[in-house]
């Protein structure tokens, strides 16, 4: 049954949320999944919480992790001119496009425990792909428009729970040949744009939020924004996407083995 509307995340179920989606935004494992899935897990009441205020807090964790980087962000922002910018833009319309017209729809229909299980297992298996086929040495000075459409493609992915945006993106860039270090620089430079878009248009949201709303929030985020600083040099220096195809694939089997004990599907 769904809480009635105004009721309230608990600040400690924020702060962990938070603490959590800082890696779990910056490495390929998926942070909507995980912000699914662990209050499933927990048996929280998360998903019982009136859809905009379940929206608002998760704006607020975005929020958090951009102000964590923001010198990477404005880095990344001030770099694209010319050529990187067309990359940029052509990475970038798919995912706003796929984002406009698809995401409530796949909200609705894709963000239940099986269907996120399910995504965490095709991202490890196209991430095993990725590290098995594409051995090559291309630099991210090498993207083309081919390249920066390839990768915007593989953003769009992103809105379905439990594939992760810069797994995706890795993948794609994988694939097409770059280097893992190249690839990494690639996939952070394409999402800032896709993500300062998303969390632009979803800000008016936070003005709906109720005074009592007000802390849990801005909990969340802190805790975001510290788990954010003490997580980035580990995903500056992870390079083989392996060790997280391997926790995908484990705690997508929690969630199976959890349905089945439950009995649902």
């Amino acid at each position: 049954m769904r809480q009635p509307e105004g009721a309230q995340l608990p600040l400690r179920h924020a702060v962990l949320l938070g603490l959590l989606h800082g890696p779990s935004e910056l490495l390929p494992i998926s942070s909507s999944g995980h912000t699914a899935l662990v209050p499933w897990l927990r048996g929280w009441r998360y998903e019982d919480l009136d859809p905009a205020t379940r929206k608002r807090f998760e704006v607020a964790l975005h929020c958090g992790v951009v102000l964590a980087l923001r010198s990477d962000v404005v880095r990344s922002l001030a770099s694209l001119r010319g050529r990187r910018l067309l990359l940029g833009a052509l990475a970038s319309v798919p995912a706003a496009i796929a984002g406009l017209a698809l995401e409530r729809p796949i909200e609705r229909r894709l963000g239940k425990p099986a269907s996120i299980a399910a995504g965490l297992l095709a991202g490890s298996l196209a991430m095993l792909a990725a590290e098995a086929l594409g051995s090559g040495t291309r630099r991210a000075a090498d993207a083309g428009p081919h390249d920066g459409l390839a990768l915007g493609l593989a953003q769009s992915l992103a809105l379905v729970p439990g594939v992760s945006r810069s797994g995706a993106a890795l993948v794609a860039a994988r694939s097409r040949g770059f280097a893992p270090d190249a690839a990494q620089e690639l996939a952070f430079d394409v999402g800032v744009p896709v993500t300062i878009g998303a969390i632009t248009l979803k800000l008016r949201e936070l003005k709906s939020a109720e005074p009592a709303e007000l802390g849990v929030l801005a909990a969340g985020a802190m805790a975001s924004y510290v788990s954010t600083l003490a997580t980035a040099s580990l995903a500056r220096r992870s390079h083989s996407l392996v060790p997280y195809a391997a926790y995908r694939a484990g705690l997508a089997g929690i969630v199976l083995r959890r349905l089945r004990k439950n009995g649902r599907s």
